[in-house]
C-alpha cells in the first residue's frame, strides 16, 4: 500500500547529489522528479516493500548515472511504466 511510504523521506537534497558539481540542482530536480513519476504511477494498493525496493533500485542506478540530465520527461515516463510493468521483487539481486 502505497500510502505507507512518505516520498517526500526519499529524495535526494543537493547534499546528495553534490558530485554533479555545478549541475548538483538540475540533477536533483530530474532524480526528484523521477521518484515522484514512480509514486504517482504505482497502483495504490501496490505492495509497500515492491515499491521500497523500486525506490531503493532508482537510487541505486540513477542517481549517479551520465544519462540523468539528457533524458527527456516522456522517456522518464516510458521508463517508470516499464518498471512498473515488470517489476518483480524476486528477480532483483540481494542488497
Amino acid at each position: 500500500m502505497k500510502h505507507f511510504i512518505d516520498i517526500h523521506v526519499t529524495l535526494a537534497t543537493l547534499e546528495d547529489m553534490d558530485f554533479w558539481e555545478d549541475q548538483a540542482e538540475e540533477a536533483t530536480d530530474k532524480f526528484n522528479s523521477l521518484l515522484h513519476l514512480l509514486y504517482d504511477h504505482a497502483d495504490d494498493d501496490i505492495d509497500s516493500t515492491s515499491l521500497e525496493n523500486m525506490i531503493q533500485y532508482i537510487w541505486e542506478n540513477w542517481r549517479r548515472d551520465s544519462h540523468l540530465l539528457d533524458i527527456d520527461d516522456d522517456d522518464l515516463h516510458d521508463w517508470v511504466d516499464q518498471l512498473l510493468a515488470t517489476w518483480d521483487d524476486e528477480l532483483q539481486e540481494p542488497r
